[in-house]
């Protein structure tokens, strides 16, 4: 009788090693593939947002000579932020390009950046404008990649990227 309990203890071991163990496996890649998509996903809404923006503050958006409401980097990227709740301003890095021209910054420098954009002459109406953020995605997975390296919480990293192209409205 006793040998019987010690077989029952014994299997109910094994069976939870068997089956839980890759239920909590899959339970964690459940919540780190959320919140990987949840961070693309506002991050890919934050550069549209911003995109937006741009395209209706060319160069004809005013008619009267006195209202200038050309964009600023800082204004578009006041928009990025807005638009990207909790995203990490210091980790986002953002390029806005116009006609070729590439203006890299991160976030919370953009910020205070006074610099028109798009500039005379791309930001007449007709013209690409284009802006792409990368973002880096800690998730606690890749430690289970191969090749990852680290130990502890020093997961590896990889890079969250979204860009949006528009053709500036006036």
């Amino acid at each position: 009788m006793k040998n019987k309990k010690l077989l029952q203890r014994g299997s109910a071991l094994v069976e939870f090693t068997l089956v839980g163990i890759p239920m909590i496996f899959v339970l964690i890649s459940t919540f780190e593939v959320s919140r990987a998509m949840w961070n693309y996903h506002t991050l890919a809404h934050a550069i549209r947002e911003g995109t937006r923006y741009a395209v209706v503050h060319g160069s004809g958006c005013a008619s009267d000579p006195l209202n200038s409401c050309e964009a600023t980097i800082g204004q578009v990227a006041q928009r990025i932020q807005d638009a990207g709740i909790g995203l990490d301003p210091s980790q986002l890095t953002l390029t806005f390009t116009s006609s070729g021209h590439a203006i890299p910054c991160n976030l919370s420098n953009c910020l205070g950046n006074s610099t028109l954009w798009p500039e005379s002459p791309q930001n007449a109406p007709g013209s690409v404008i284009t802006i792409r953020g990368s973002l880096p995605f800690q998730s606690a997975l890749a430690m289970f990649w191969p090749g990852a390296s680290g130990g502890g919480t020093n997961f590896p990293t990889f890079n969250l990227t979204a860009g949006s192209s528009d053709i500036i409205q006036f």
